[in-house]
């Protein structure tokens, strides 16, 4: 059992940190507008804070979550019980090498895609309108409008703070220092909102994102236009998570959802957007447990009406579940 009280002491303590908070409402760092209390809020500026952080909490056995900018996560009214970890300064930094793009995990999507335009480089615009960071796309192989981050990552750097992975594995990748390694693309075991840190309990530091030289001004109108396409398809109005469920395979979740008879459903103010029903939304005052609710009522008429169980995109943190999976 973690001792939050010595654990909060021995945090400020550490040189590096940014920001410390208790009992820090979730609700206004996650795009759902939504959701209990963390016990303890923690911005690191510096790898070396990271670090330290990460062993204190392995031996406190207290648990952490990395904390992107929650736009694909869901903490329950009952709160978090662990360590709410925000990386800072250091991480946002980013730079063109030639072709490639190197950017820490915390840089937005949307201003590395427009960094990419800025330099002539293409690859990168379907990822101009996620709300995510290059961290939080990495774990999830973010994707939109037929591209994805597997088709651009170069190489991640990440940071093992426990357990390494299989020696077998570990051959085939550069060391880059004491438990970090930089892993090819190619072995991130890249999948449909899939990677490998989704397998393990890694921290991913930075990444190079490998273009193509193009047009500055194609690049930027098809930016524009895929603006423009997310704008009339998507609730952008109202807060929510995104597309909350994964595409089944042979099938659109927002279409079984629609043929359920699903659209404008809703549990408190969570609600199935009319506009896109694959978008759960906050009308105004959801509760995360609305928000639970409605997924799973969701779910029961889809499988009903189709024989389909969808998955939720969505990390759900809490009495939801651990994070890891859901």
């Amino acid at each position: 059992m973690c001792n939050y009280d010595d654990l909060g002491k021995r945090i400020k303590e550490l040189s590096g940190i940014g920001v410390f908070r208790e009992h820090e409402p979730m609700s206004g760092h996650c795009t759902f507008r939504a959701g209990g209390k963390t016990r303890f809020y923690v911005e690191t500026e510096t790898e070396q804070a990271l670090k330290e952080l990460l062993a204190l909490l392995g031996e406190e056995g207290c648990p952490w979550f990395l904390l992107g900018n929650g736009s694909n996560l869901l903490v329950s009214d009952r709160g978090y019980d662990g360590v709410m970890i925000r990386l800072g300064a250091e991480f946002a930094q980013l730079r063109t090498e030639g072709d490639v793009i190197r950017a820490g995990a915390a840089v937005p999507l949307a201003r590395l895609a427009n960094a990419a335009a800025d330099e002539g480089l293409t690859g990168l615009e379907f990822a101009g309108g996620i709300p995510g960071t290059l961290g939080g796309a990495l774990v999830m192989n973010a994707g939109a409008y037929g591209g994805e981050m597997a088709d651009v990552v170069q190489w991640v750097r990440l940071f093992f703070p426990k357990e390494l992975p299989p020696e077998t594995e570990r051959k085939k990748w550069e060391s880059a220092g004491e438990r970090m390694f930089i892993v090819p693309g190619s072995e991130m075991r890249f999948s449909y909102r899939h990677s490998l840190l989704k397998e393990c309990r890694a921290v991913a530091l930075e990444a190079g994102i490998a273009l193509q030289s193009g047009e500055r001004e194609a690049i930027l109108d098809r930016m524009a236009e895929l603006r423009k396409q997310r704008s009339e398809k998507q609730p952008l109005e109202y807060p929510s998570a995104g597309s909350f469920f994964k595409r089944p395979e042979g099938a659109f979740a927002g279409k079984l959802i629609a043929d359920a008879g699903c659209k404008g459903l809703s549990v408190g103010d969570a609600c199935v957007s009319e506009k896109h029903a694959g978008f759960i939304i906050n009308k105004g005052s959801a509760s995360a447990g609305d928000i639970r609710a409605l997924m799973d009522e969701v779910r029961e008429r889809v499988e009903k009406g189709s024989g389909i169980r969808l998955e939720a995109e969505v990390i759900l943190l809490g009495e939801f579940g651990d994070g890891r999976s859901i």
